[in-house]
């Protein structure tokens, strides 16, 4: 090989191979060196893969590198090993994994621990002021314990966990068990708790055990608030709490992953972009409210689930695995059904409190009876007045923000869209604008049909006008809004105020679902809870069942009855009769008709802003892959093209080709060909960046 020294380089870009360069003379790297590169006549800095291979192409043609990058992070072989393997399994490139795990640049090291001082003096003043209002002893003592460790790490010592256990009710203890049982079977915990269980001290208890054992925690959550929420819970009993997700800065995300790399042992609490920090020696993996469709990412590529990569590197990492939720997944079900997972039942709640009595308004019968007064029931309305004059707290979804969810004209019947994406416009108020919550388009609104000059009228209610509604009849009352339109840096301060008793009524969307635990609150409701199954997918019900339960459990909380009301034009639906106790086999139903988990889908996506020719190659493509299958034992079914519900984004039309998979031994090997043939087609058609793959669509 003429002397030189040949290595193989993990670029972040959408690659089938690993590039070959060469390592001028004086140079050193080794695997998982970060190197500068050409690729393309542009720089890029890529990882080394592989060093002394045999290169698969003509010497001669081999570029050398540009240089070692030295200042910045060696990438671990564990690292390259889980996105090799998402990468195999989502059917994207090593390349577009890479990127997702460091998207960052080189950041200046001093200027972290910076940003990192002043974050743990933050913290450390938190405490201190826990520890000055704590009313009872044992809470006060546990928080002093935080205090003193973390006084101990910022003096340069290692923090060690404060002294005490997570106490835990009979029932938690044995749920707790079964789970120790389960890990030393090899296998899987999902722990199916009720709301209100206090499945969170038993992901600490069992935190904390890891933790002593010498080996590391990630403790995943499916969105930023809820993090928020659980690190200063968390704090109290792990005070070294590494918080990663996009909402940290980049400086400090930067920060945890230096903690991360320099070993353990640490618990990360973090979206799923924490699963790619560079671990080693993780003990225990714990995936909270693991049903929730947050931890799939759509795009751009890798196209992962958090829930099942997590499993991915439980492998690599050797760690346990809990999952988590009142609601659990079908796909994590089946899973135990075949005994890949063992299921814990946890059916009691911590403060031996009962579950949300469930009420159903039927809206057009009280239309009918004049019983509405606009969006609201007088039942409903009656509910929330006793609620706020006991002193307690009420929290009401809808699922769709805005003031209005579309407006239409009363004269010719015309429902202003978006020109990008023809999905009707959202009618926001204060400023008045008209706006596309898929691609952010806006417009004023001026109430004038741009079609025929008559007067436009909104449909529906959104998050804005019951806010205005409940105000309006509560007017001494503080009523607050949470949802999509909030700005990031409000939030958790909106949170805090309704858990203090701040806010009597909260308003918002599905968010406000998630995982929160408020001591006042007593009464749940959900305005127009239809739109929930008004969607043309298969997990519809699924999902809906899924909101719905998890924001019952919001309600009822320590040893307090709760109530929870939904107002809806179909009473009889089967997911409101599940809610109340009967019985609906979705597992059986998902059988019947070949969906998952039964069976493997995987989406291709086509996006063109040239309608005609997205639909003329849409089809060669489905007919490229019958090809590909054609002569398997076992050929996959194809289904399209055909358009989704949203058929245009951002000046793009969409199609959409699906194609189904038995789950059987042959299924990796037709999942390559499927990508083989989507590759080429793309190359001989030069479409490839028209085309996406979906595995496991959400």
């Amino acid at each position: 090989m003429g002397g030189k020294t040949f290595i193989q380089v993990i670029l972040p870009l959408r690659l089938e191979w690993e590039p070959f360069y060469y390592l001028p003379e004086g140079m050193m790297a080794e695997e998982g060196s970060r190197v500068r590169v050409l690729f393309a006549h542009k720089e890029y800095v890529g990882a080394v893969s592989a060093v002394d291979v045999r290169p698969g192409t003509a010497e001669e043609r081999i570029l050398p590198i540009l240089s070692v990058e030295e200042g910045l992070p060696r990438v671990l072989p564990e690292e390259i090993r889980l996105w090799k393997a998402v990468a195999d399994y989502y059917l994207c490139s090593v390349g577009e994994v890479y990127k997702a795990a460091y998207p960052a640049l080189k950041r200046d090291q001093e200027a972290v621990q910076v940003r990192e001082n002043e974050r743990l003096e933050a913290r450390l003043e938190t405490l201190r002021s826990k520890v000055e209002r704590a009313r009872r002893d044992d809470t006060r003592e546990r928080y002093a314990d935080a205090v003193r460790a973390l006084e101990a790490r910022m003096e340069g010592m290692t923090a060690s966990l404060p002294p005490g256990d997570v106490a835990l009710s009979p029932a938690q203890e044995k749920a707790a068990s079964r789970i120790r049982e389960a890990f030393a079977e090899g296998k899987t915990a999902l722990l199916d708790g009720v709301t209100g269980s206090g499945k969170t001290e038993i992901y600490l208890k069992l935190a904390r055990e890891t933790l002593l054992e010498g080996r590391s925690v990630l403790y995943l959550v499916p969105e930023i608030a809820l993090s928020r929420q659980l690190e200063d819970r968390i704090s109290a009993v792990i005070p070294d709490v590494q918080v990663f997700h996009s909402g940290e800065s980049a400086v400090r995300r930067r920060a945890v992953a230096i903690r991360v790399r320099e070993g353990g042992p640490y618990l990360v609490l973090g979206t799923r972009s924490a699963l790619f920090l560079p671990h080693h020696g993780l003990g225990l993996i714990i995936v909270d409210e693991e049903h929730d469709t947050s931890y799939k990412q759509d795009s751009p590529a890798p196209r992962y689930n958090g829930r099942d990569t997590a499993i991915l590197l439980s492998v690599i990492q050797g760690a346990h695995v809990l999952l988590g939720s009142a609601t659990p997944s079908l796909e994590s079900l089946y899973n135990t059904q075949i005994g890949r997972y063992v299921k814990v039942d946890l059916s009691e709640r911590f403060h031996h409190g009962e579950q949300a009595t469930v009420q159903l308004i039927d809206t057009v019968a009280e239309r009918r009876k004049r019983g509405m007064e606009g969006d609201l029931s007088r039942k409903l309305l009656h509910e929330i007045r006793s609620t706020l004059e006991a002193g307690e707290q009420v929290l009401v979804l809808r699922a769709r923000r805005s003031y209005a969810p579309s407006v239409q004209c009363t004269e010719c019947g015309a429902i202003p869209k978006c020109p990008h994406c023809h999905i009707p416009l959202s009618w926001h108020r204060q400023p008045d604008r008209l706006v596309c919550h898929y691609c952010g388009h806006t417009e004023p609104y001026t109430a004038v049909c741009p079609t025929c000059g008559g007067t436009l009228q909104p449909i529906g209610a959104g998050t804005q006008k019951i806010e205005e509604e409940l105000q309006a009849f509560f007017p001494d009352r503080t009523v607050a809004r949470l949802d999509g339109d909030t700005p990031d840096s409000e939030e958790a301060a909106l949170i805090r105020r309704f858990a203090d008793g701040e806010i009597d009524i909260l308003v918002g969307t599905q968010v406000i679902t998630k995982g929160f635990d408020f001591d006042r609150l007593s009464l749940v409701a959900v305005i127009q809870a239809d739109s929930l199954m008004g969607q043309q997918d298969f997990r519809a019900d699924e999902r809906a069942f899924q909101l719905l339960e998890q924001f019952r459990g919001r309600s009822g909380r320590r040893g307090k009855p709760g109530k929870f009301i939904i107002q809806t034009r179909e009473p009889g639906h089967p997911v409101y009769a599940r809610l109340q106790g009967g019985e609906a086999d979705l597992l059986a139903e998902r059988k019947l008709f070949g969906y998952p988990p039964y069976t493997r889908l995987v989406h291709i996506l086509l996006k063109d802003g040239n309608e005609k020719r997205l639909d003329f190659l849409s089809k060669e493509l489905r007919n490229a892959l019958l090809a590909a299958f054609d002569g398997t034992d076992t050929p996959p079914s194809v289904i399209g093209p055909y358009a989704p519900v949203v058929d245009r984004v951002g000046d793009e039309s969409i199609r959409q080709v699906r194609v189904t998979f038995a789950r059987n031994k042959a299924l990796p090997d037709l999942k390559r060909r499927l990508a083989r043939a989507v590759t080429d087609f793309g190359k001989e058609r030069k479409y490839t960046a028209h085309l996406a793959i979906d595995v496991d669509p959400a």
